[in-house]
């Protein structure tokens, strides 16, 4: 038989006892600190991807989009400093604004756009025009998990009891540990006192 000495039956109930709060410690802790972001170095002249101003063009971000989204436009006439009209069934009619170079505008795809391919049109003030699709479809509602388990059943059954089912171990692993730190031990084969 394996004794135990009253110094490692206390060590193994501060265990029981501290183990699960040490645990915790670090989430009350709060966030871990977060970098400051180092500024870019300026790029030079001559890498930048501006089109040249002689380019006629015009881009819609996401390409692929659902009723009720905000897509991006991003567009170049000969003379970006003067605004132009882009035409789609999709979002109607919207005027993109100069900015950096560029003629952009952040239209939003009407709720009752049916899915399909869509075409976007860019009219600019000179007479200039440039096309573009944009594709819509429908709209997927998010899946339910797979049930394999405490993360698919979690307001069912025991997901509610894991937190104090666990809390109760912990304490009664604590109070053994305490009682069997304060029985008397005897040692067998010792002389008596």
């Amino acid at each position: 038989m394996v004794s135990v000495t009253r110094r490692a039956t206390l060590v193994i109930a501060a265990a029981a006892i501290c183990g699960p709060l040490l645990a915790v410690t670090p989430a009350l802790a709060g966030p871990p600190p977060v970098a400051e972001p180092v500024p870019a170095a300026p790029m030079p002249t001559a890498s930048r991807t501006e089109p040249p101003s002689d380019v006629i063009f015009v881009e819609v971000t996401p390409s692929t989009v659902e009723p009720g989204f905000l897509v991006g436009i991003r567009a170049s006439c000969r003379d970006n400093s003067m605004p132009a009209t882009v035409v789609s069934d999709a979002f109607g009619r919207v005027q993109v604004q100069p900015q950096r170079g560029l003629l952009t505008a952040s239209p939003m795809v009407k709720e009752r756009t049916r899915p399909g391919n869509y075409r976007v049109k860019l009219e600019c003030p000179g007479g200039q025009t440039a096309s573009t699709m944009l594709q819509v479809v429908n709209r997927v509602a998010p899946s339910r998990g797979p049930a394999t388990g405490f993360g698919g059943t979690a307001g069912v059954g025991l997901g509610g009891l894991l937190v104090p089912m666990g809390l109760a171990l912990t304490l009664a692993g604590a109070v053994v540990g305490v009682v069997a730190a304060r029985r008397p031990h005897i040692v067998r084969g010792a002389a008596p006192r």
